[in-house]
């Protein structure tokens, strides 16, 4: 099959027939659509409007590189540099993992918690307009701590993760998206920071590395080839590794009656209430995904 025009429908029906031998039809047509609007503004209206819209040879260039990268599986957000997440922008690459919307689930849900759960006497309020403190760990691409400086207007955000390089990103997506987020760079399985040993906070939230290595069979070559294993997989033998420890550093660094809130891997739903009550911890919630999966757990020191 050969491109029998730079008209972009001619463009667009030969890459589509390209990726969909990857991707199916569906999926192809959405991926070439996103590429077309992203590099070029053409939408579906435009193109229909405009049926002998061209592309130029520099246009086309790009949107052949693009669909060659497609083509080695590599995931469009890192090839656009950006993705959407809580209706803001993300900046993210090889260094962070790509936002998924059950992470967006755990923000919209937490971002109306606080309202209530944390709301000070007004005389307080008047003595510090920043009143809830949230602690994200393990922040990669800065999309939890960022959308809820966002939404928490009356929030201090700090976020902390042990990659240099997500850190960057995330500092980045920070200035871009206009919210004030303190970023630490310290490893909470051995934390030595001592600006996050010595906070107090209202709010701990993480979406830890929770995949287990058994489980890598059933992922796209997208994740595994491009997205940094360390953010995604733990060892079979101790699944819950990171849970632990944040309940650990959440003994000493949450306030009374403040609230951890956790994204998990469905399989351990059970383990991690039982870990959480192991650990002092109290009022357990799991809150199911869009998908009917566990997905997110909520607890209270």
């Amino acid at each position: 099959m050969k491109m029998s025009s730079n008209l972009v429908r001619d463009c667009r029906r030969y890459y589509v027939g390209e990726l969909e031998k990857i991707y199916g039809s569906d999926e192809a047509n959405a991926l070439i659509m996103i590429l077309l609007e992203h590099y070029f503004g053409i939408d579906r209206v435009k193109l229909a409007m405009e049926p002998e819209l061209r592309l130029s040879e520099s246009e086309l260039l790009t949107l052949h590189f693009a669909v060659k990268e497609l083509l080695k599986n590599k995931p469009i957000q890192y090839i656009l540099g950006e993705t959407e997440f809580c209706g803001m922008r993300f900046i993210v690459n090889e260094n962070v993992l790509i936002p998924r919307p059950e992470t967006e689930e755990l923000v919209n849900k937490l971002a109306v918690t606080p309202n209530s759960s944390f709301r000070p006497k007004r005389s307080e309020v008047e003595k510090s307009p920043t009143h809830i403190s949230i602690l994200d760990i393990g922040t990669g691409s800065g999309c939890i701590a960022i959308s809820l400086a966002k939404l928490l207007k009356d929030s201090a955000v700090t976020a902390v993760d042990v990659s240099e390089k997500a850190l960057e990103v995330a500092k980045k997506n920070a200035e871009a998206n206009e919210v004030n987020v303190t970023f630490i760079k310290d490893d909470i399985l051995n934390p030595q920071n001592r600006d996050l040993l010595n906070g107090q906070f209202d709010i701990i939230v993480s979406n830890p590395p929770y995949v287990c290595e058994s489980e890598k069979s059933e992922m796209r070559a997208n994740v595994l080839d491009y997205e940094p294993s360390t953010a995604l997989f733990v060892s079979d033998n101790d699944p819950l590794i990171f849970y632990r420890k944040i309940l650990e550093f959440a003994q000493k660094a949450l306030k009374p009656n403040g609230q951890v809130w956790f994204e998990i891997n469905e399989k351990f739903g059970n383990e991690m209430k039982n870990l959480c009550h192991e650990m002092g911890f109290k009022n357990m919630e799991i809150i199911k995904d869009f998908r009917g999966k566990d997905r997110i757990l909520k607890t209270t020191r």
